[in-house]
């Protein structure tokens, strides 16, 4: 693998990671969203990751001689399909004829947790991308030094 196709690689782990904190944060603004422009309760939205793309055939062939892929991509956003949270409160505008409203499905302290996560793996491809860098200033080095 190439210097740069592990710095892409780096790179594309911190913009998933961006994506998805951005969906958390979102589900953490509309958490007593109780109606949408539709007149819908907000849903839970989660990010589904997978590989940037397909290897071509040459990939797939050196793949035994060390390649690990390109990276990894956004392919959607999802919403959580769960029931929202019923709470009995029969002066909000938005209770039902018994006299409960419907919050959103969005669990603070689940949401801080994947942000944690979220976080955590950016840094680590911070971490990788930098470790990367360092190596390739090194073997400048080296390539100056004689």
């Amino acid at each position: 693998m190439s210097v740069f196709g592990a710095m892409d690689m780096s790179a594309t782990g911190m913009t998933a990671q961006q994506v998805r904190s951005d969906i958390i944060a979102q589900n953490l603004a509309n958490v007593n969203t109780t109606r949408d422009a539709n007149g819908n309760v907000y849903k839970r939205k989660t990010v589904v990751f997978e590989e940037k793309s397909f290897p071509t055939f040459q990939e797939s062939l050196s793949w035994a001689a060390g390649y690990t892929g390109k990276g990894v991509k956004v392919s959607e956003i999802v919403e959580d399909p769960s029931e929202g949270n019923m709470v009995y409160d029969p002066s909000h505008p938005d209770a039902n004829e018994d006299g409960y409203v419907t919050y959103p499905n969005v669990n603070t302290v689940t949401e801080m947790t994947n942000m944690i996560d979220a976080t955590r793996a950016y840094e680590a491809n911070v971490t990788a991308l930098n470790s990367t860098k360092g190596m390739a200033l090194k073997a400048l080095e080296i390539g100056n030094a004689g």
